[in-house]
C-alpha cells in the first residue's frame, strides 16, 4: 500500500478536473495544466474528491518483485503530481534565490530573458521559459510559474551556473539556505 497514494485529493471549487485517455487535465484561475498517468493506475472521482488507485492485473500476467514495486511507484506519483497541479492552477509556486559577490548583477529583458552578470568574463542568459515569470530585485531573483516540475528546474538551472563556493560563499543559492564555509589557509609557525 502506498502511504501517499491512497490519500484523496479535495478539488477546490474553482478548479475543473477532466481525466480522458490516460491524460488527467486541471483547469483553475491561474491557468492549465495537464499530465499524462501510466496506465497502470486507476483515477476516480467521488464526492468532489479525487482517488488514486492501482488498476486490478490480469489472471494471467505474473510480476516480478522489481515490476510490483515500480507500478507502486506510479501510484504515488500520480497522486502527487495531480495534488500538485491542482495547488499550482489555484495559488502557484515561487522559488527565491539569492546571489552574493562583487559585480554580480542581473536584470531581466523587455522580451522576458533573465541576464545575469557573475564574475564570468562574459554575461549569461537564461531565455524565458513559456509559463514561467522571472522577477529581479537587488539581489534577489524570484521564479513563480504554476508548475510545480518546471518552477524547481528553471531555478536548478540559475544555482548551477554560479553554485557557492566554499570559502568566500560568493554565487547564487537558494533563499534562506546555509553555506557551510571553509576556514581558509592559516599562516604556519616557525619552530
Amino acid at each position: 500500500m502506498s502511504r501517499i497514494g491512497k490519500q484523496p485529493i479535495l478539488i477546490p471549487a474553482e478548479v475543473k478536473t477532466e481525466f480522458k485517455d490516460g491524460k488527467v487535465t486541471v483547469t483553475g484561475p491561474k491557468g492549465e495544466l495537464s499530465f499524462t498517468f501510466p496506465k497502470e493506475v486507476k483515477i476516480e472521482i467521488k464526492d468532489n474528491q479525487i482517488f488514486v488507485s492501482l488498476e486490478k492485473q490480469k489472471e494471467g500476467r505474473k510480476l516480478t518483485s522489481g515490476q510490483k514495486k515500480k507500478i507502486k511507484s506510479f501510484w504515488g506519483l500520480t497522486r502527487s503530481r495531480i495534488f500538485n497541479m491542482i495547488q499550482g492552477v489555484v495559488q502557484g509556486y515561487e522559488k527565491s534565490l539569492e546571489f552574493e559577490g562583487l559585480g554580480y548583477k542581473a536584470n531581466v529583458e523587455a522580451n522576458g530573458d533573465l541576464v545575469l552578470f557573475l564574475g564570468y568574463s562574459h554575461d549569461l542568459k537564461i531565455t524565458k521559459v513559456p509559463g514561467i515569470d522571472i522577477s529581479v530585485l537587488k539581489n534577489v531573483i524570484k521564479v513563480t510559474g504554476i508548475d510545480k516540475e518546471l518552477v524547481g528546474q528553471t531555478a536548478s538551472t540559475i544555482k548551477k551556473l554560479r553554485v557557492p563556493d566554499a570559502y568566500k560563499g560568493k554565487g547564487v543559492r537558494y533563499q534562506g539556505e546555509v553555506i557551510k564555509k571553509k576556514p581558509g589557509k592559516k599562516a604556519g609557525t616557525v619552530a
